[in-house]
């Protein structure tokens, strides 16, 4: 089915699911569009994956002007990561999280992916993006993150994927 928020010309298409999941997230999504100077959006990943599908994911999203808060490129030598980070949460319009089986290894630590999920988790402004693993597999580590719904690449290709995130994050 096609989402209440895409324009008119748009054939990508959704489960019922992720228009249930995806609504909150676009609401909130409506309501930070009159702040300023915000990305929309702040991708979490484990630092396992920052050269591969983190980079894949953001260029794909870049690709389709989204805009990505991504420590590879906004976190500068010298400067404090967990401040950064911070700063990177609060001026984004939504997180997404990339769950691969990297992150599920990480999480079970204290690292800055849970920290940064921890941040997440808080707002109704996350979607999970489940890569090479399953939503089960996240309940086993992550029981909060695990209970929302979200993308997932057994069912579409990331390039997808980032279509669904750009078509979220856009306010015409």
């Amino acid at each position: 089915m096609k989402a209440h928020w895409a324009k008119s010309s748009s054939t990508i298409l959704y489960t019922p699911e992720e228009i249930r999941t995806l609504t909150p997230v676009r609401k909130n999504v409506e309501k930070r569009s009159e702040m300023p100077d915000l990305r929309d959006v702040f991708l979490c990943h484990a630092w396992d994956d920052r050269k591969e599908t983190a980079k894949e994911l953001y260029d794909l999203l870049n690709s389709k002007g989204v805009t990505v808060w991504f420590s590879e490129k906004d976190v500068s030598l010298g400067s404090t990561l967990l401040r950064e980070i911070d700063k990177g949460l609060s001026k984004s319009r939504i997180g997404i999280v990339l769950v691969t089986p990297a992150f599920l290894n990480r999480i079970s630590g204290e690292g800055i992916a849970e920290k940064e999920l921890s941040a997440l988790l808080a707002r109704d402004l996350l979607v999970p993006i489940v890569h090479n693993t399953t939503f089960e597999n996240l309940r086993d580590v992550s029981p909060l993150l695990g209970s929302r719904s979200g993308l997932s690449t057994s069912e579409d290709t990331m390039s997808i994927i980032a279509e669904k995130i750009a078509e979220l994050t856009t306010i015409s």
